[in-house]
């Protein structure tokens, strides 16, 4: 890989930043990430993803019958049957309500967590059983090693307005829409790129959503995401590729992320980040 920088600073303006600190903040920082997903109620303990209905119906692993419709997700639940939903016990008939889109209620069954959500316009329900194989057997995420090379200062690009922008997702037909506020351009390989940006998981931040030439190679094929804190007063941005992350998808068929936009499709081999999970199979 190589960087130029004749419109773009390197990311570290006083010097490289010191090997061996920066690959041991990036291992604690992917302990953590790899923690997280194997938390005992993480995401690697979802065992099922049921699509709700006016119909209702039952699912492995869950209490009473569910059903949704105008006025929200209900589960019926028998007289034996007692669900923990905000710290507050609830029998027989429950309303949970409209659930906002993205949005999403646990309720606590014995040691199992029921996550009651919206995604792409469709309410869902996935039990979470800390038992479940995916997330006993886990032993962490390939990634490549980390090189201080793979972090670049691009410049942030805000649009005049957001734009709603319309991706596909990991499940077949199902489509997200989410507000995208600028991009991001940078450079590598000699090339002038841009990463369509959305909102991050707080204020200012952003997220982008990517593939590239190692996309279904060494890295999972549908999606990475790179997470960039706020930008600078000049906007300047820094993006530290060592941490493009996998969706939950990329382990498990019980996840409805989104796949990046079109225009995020890099041309360039971006060999650093998380690769392909041993869940999926042999890693090249």
């Amino acid at each position: 890989m190589s960087v130029d920088n004749d419109l773009y600073e390197s990311a570290d303006t006083a010097g490289s930043p010191d090997p061996a600190r920066f690959t041991v903040e990036w291992e604690e920082w992917h302990r953590d990430k790899d923690a997280r997903l194997a938390a005992e109620h993480g995401f690697l303990a979802v065992t099922g993803l049921h699509w709700l209905s006016a119909e209702p119906q039952s699912f492995p692993g869950t209490p009473g019958t569910w059903s949704t419709g105008p006025e929200g997700v209900t589960v019926d639940l028998d007289d034996e049957t007692e669900l923990v939903v905000d710290g507050t016990a609830v029998r027989g008939r429950h309303l949970f309500g409209v659930i906002p889109e993205r949005g999403g209620v646990n309720a606590v069954w014995k040691d199992t967590v029921i996550e009651v959500a919206k995604r792409g316009g469709h309410d869902v329900v996935r039990p979470r059983h800390p038992d479940h194989p995916l997330r006993t057997a886990f032993t962490g995420t390939p990634a490549y090693t980390p090189d201080p090379r793979w972090v670049v200062t691009g410049r942030y690009e805000a649009f005049d307005e957001p734009r709603p922008t319309t991706v596909g997702a990991s499940v077949e037909g199902l489509r997200h829409v989410y507000d995208a506020p600028g991009r991001i351009v940078f450079r590598l390989d000699g090339q002038e790129l841009s990463l369509t940006a959305f909102n991050g998981f707080t204020p200012g931040s952003l997220t982008v959503l990517f593939t590239d030439e190692t996309s279904g190679v060494t890295t999972y094929a549908a999606n990475r995401q790179l997470s960039a804190d706020s930008p600078a007063p000049d906007g300047a941005v820094v993006l530290d590729f060592n941490r493009s992350t996998n969706l939950p998808c990329a382990y498990t068929d019980f996840a409805t992320c989104p796949l990046p936009p079109a225009e995020n499709r890099l041309p360039v081999a971006v060999e650093a980040g998380e690769r392909i999970p041993r869940e999926r199979g042999p890693v090249a």
